[in-house]
Parts: structure tokens; sequence; C-alpha cells
């Protein structure tokens, strides 16, 4: 396990989203990112996540392919990186830092519609 402070990790998730390539970059619109420690109660219970599960990311808006033309005032979609999670799976900054980039791709490729299966396709190339 390794740790950092808040801050550093803070640091860590912003230059990730800083380095999202402009062609994806310029098309994120009313997107909140932020840290938290571990997903919630609530955020648990809607994923259906056993007491030995964990989540690294998570997407909660409306995918950009399943927005209709009505779609408009609503809240930003949020993307939230949880800190406790990367750091347990983490034995060093370079590893805790490759860890929140991937995360990072992987929950803005939501934003764009992809699914696990092409996402990890994606990885994989």
């Amino acid at each position: 396990m390794f740790h950092v402070s808040d801050e550093e990790f803070e640091k860590i998730v912003g230059e990730a989203i800083d380095s999202i390539p402009e062609k994806y970059a310029k098309n994120l619109h009313n997107v909140a990112f932020v840290t938290e420690d571990v997903p919630n109660p609530e955020q648990r219970r809607r994923l259906e996540l056993h007491d030995n599960q964990t989540l690294f990311g998570l997407y909660e808006g409306v995918p950009l392919t399943k927005r209709g033309a009505g779609y408009n005032l609503v809240l930003p979609d949020k993307i939230t990186i949880f800190k406790i999670p990367m750091e347990m799976t983490s034995n060093s900054l370079a590893e805790l830092t490759d860890q929140v980039n991937k995360t990072v791709w992987h929950e803005v490729a939501h934003y764009f519609g992809l699914d696990h299966e092409q996402i990890h396709r994606l990885e994989n190339k």
C-alpha cells in the first residue's frame, strides 16, 4: 500500500485530467471531477457491490450517446476518483499515478458512451 496526502492525490488526479487528449477534452462539457476516499453507501447499493468489492472510479450521468434533443438544464455529470482503493493496490507513486491515469480515462470513456467491453478493447490495443 502506498499512501499520499489528499492534496497530493488531488494533484495527481488534476494532472490526469489535464492529460486527456485535446480531441476528447474539448468535448467534455458539464462534467464535475471529484475525489473521495471510498464509494459511499448509496453508490455501493446502486452498483450492487459486495463487501469485498470496491471501485477506483465512477461515472454518474447520462452518456453522450444516450442524450436526446431535450437534454438540457441538467446538473453536471460527475466522475469520482476513489483514493483509498487505489492506494491499497499501489506500491509506489508511479503505480498510483498510472492507476489514476487509467481510471480517469476509463470514466471519461463512459461519458462518451463506451461500455466496459469497448473500453477494455481500446486499452488492450
